[in-house]
């Protein structure tokens, strides 16, 4: 059975849907033995207790880093922070490995993929501090009896995209390129095209039953195929108003979907997702 724990006030989430308007600015839940999904505001992590010290995914932000130590503390009282693991650069996952750092002490490693270190030093933030650890394609990580790979499925929203597979627990754990019935973030920034498409397609070959995402709630290997059939029903969709003259604001005024009108915020973004994909095509 799952464990919540949940403390704080209650506030309007920064990405308020249908199904919940009001919900407490944080929250743990174990959703596998060990393995621990953290919630702060409108964004999620995970953290992997082991034998040998936990490994936490992004921080999210120097706030959140502070609630998200106290989080580990409490359900794993006086066991060490071992490795924080950016999943990608972007300040508002990655930020704050260094309030951890001060909060337990010790030889924290930060890993990223090897893309993400530039970027990371060219931002110069106190708050997002480069890895210490680098890869390419894929690093299998054993730790006090846990095992962690994390791959790099290729270019998808930024150019350094991590996904971790637990594959013992059958958990997979991927930010912002995908969510469960989920529309794209707004005019999708720092996507790449035609690699994102590609990025999908890999997820889909992992070896998973559930996922956590960045954002949202978890979901299931089924969540990944709706995603997939998402973007590329929009790619069509958008092709077609394309070959038949439609300009970049008439697509985005008339093409429509109306098989994921459902989904999380396709009302708000929907039309930005169409924007986004119209001018990727007209441009190639």
């Amino acid at each position: 059975m799952q464990r919540h724990y949940i403390i704080g006030l209650l506030l309007t989430t920064l990405f308020p849907t249908a199904t919940f308007a009001q919900q407490a600015e944080y929250e743990t839940t174990e959703v596998a033995d060990g393995v621990y999904r953290f919630r702060f505001r409108a964004h999620n992590n995970l953290f992997v207790v082991t034998d040998d010290g936990i490994i936490a995914f992004d921080p999210i932000s120097a706030t959140a880093a502070e609630r998200y130590a106290e989080e580990m503390k409490r359900v794993a009282p006086g066991t060490p922070l071992r490795m924080v693991v950016y999943s990608h650069d972007h300040a508002d996952h990655a930020s704050g490995a260094n309030v951890l750092r001060d909060a337990f002490g010790g030889d924290v490693v930060i890993v990223a993929q090897e893309n993400a270190r530039q970027r990371i030093v060219d931002a110069n933030s106190p708050d997002l501090p480069p890895p210490d650890l680098t890869f390419s394609d894929q690093l299998t990580l054993h730790v006090g009896g846990r095992t962690i790979e994390l791959h790099y499925l290729g270019k998808s929203h930024s150019d350094n995209m991590i996904v971790a597979l637990l594959p013992a627990e059958k958990l997979a754990f991927a930010v912002d390129f995908v969510a469960n019935d989920r529309v794209g973030y707004q005019t999708l920034p720092d996507y790449y095209f035609p690699d994102f498409f590609h990025a999908l397609e890999r997820l889909q070959g992992l070896e998973y039953e559930r996922i956590v995402f960045g954002h949202g709630p978890p979901g299931d290997r089924s969540s990944i195929r709706r995603q997939g059939q998402y973007y590329g029903d929009l790619r069509r969709a958008v092709t077609d108003a394309i070959e038949n003259g439609l300009s970049e604001e008439e697509a985005v005024e008339q093409v429509r979907l109306p098989a994921y009108a459902g989904w999380g915020q396709y009302d708000d973004w929907f039309p930005m997702n169409v924007r986004a994909i119209y001018q990727w095509l007209a441009s190639r």
